[in-house]
């Protein structure tokens, strides 16, 4: 396996995005049982990221300036968004009583969804992805799935960390507000600041 794609992976994995805010959120909320459904939850939303850039969008967005800066700006709406709603409580790190009662598929259905529109997966997928693809490949689709397989398998891996870790603090955190306003604090100007990086990011 090539070790600069396996760097570059858990740099992207263990960055802060809404992946993890939403794995810490459950391992806050419903322990670590809660952390690993969302953080199965997260693994799966990558695998519309996966086949769009096995069948050939990441191509199209290299050739087409006007869909490549759509996507991008899509992106940076949804993380400002995301910032907004953090900051006022409503968003991924929202914690409240009903999130402990929340189904497994509920929970897995709203995980799905956060990372399926996670612009940071997007710009991985199609952009950098495909560059890990040799041009003598023999077969270019089986290397992009097995490819994909790992950077599924570490980012499960790593929002079970965040998410255990987050479930073992979840006493001292629920208890302190201030606490509680600092983490969603925090993450409120992450992701600005991701949305800031996206919208300076060339194609």
């Amino acid at each position: 396996m090539n070790l600069e794609f396996l760097t570059v992976s858990l740099l992207v994995i263990a960055s802060p995005g809404t992946g993890a805010a939403v794995t810490i959120a459950a391992g806050l909320s419903r322990g670590t049982r809660g952390a690993w459904v969302a953080a199965f939850g997260c693994t799966l939303g990558i695998v519309p990221h996966m086949l769009a850039a096995i069948t050939g969008l990441a191509a199209l967005l290299h050739a087409s300036a006007l869909a490549f800066e759509g996507i991008k700006a899509a992106g940076v709406a949804y993380l400002l968004y995301l910032a907004w709603m953090t900051w006022r409580e409503q968003g991924v790190l929202a914690v409240t009583a009903d999130d402990a009662a929340r189904s497994d598929g509920a929970a897995i259905r709203h995980a799905v969804l956060v990372n399926l529109l996670n612009p940071k997966l997007s710009i991985f997928f199609l952009a950098f992805l495909p560059q890990f693809v040799g041009p003598h490949a023999t077969d270019p689709t089986l290397t992009l799935l097995q490819l994909s397989a790992v950077f599924m398998a570490m980012t499960f891996a790593v929002f079970v960390l965040y998410g255990s870790f987050a479930a073992r603090m979840r006493a001292q955190v629920l208890g302190n507000p201030t606490v509680m306003a600092w983490l969603r604090r925090s993450f409120a100007l992450t992701f600005v600041g991701l949305g800031a990086k996206l919208a300076l990011t060339p194609r």
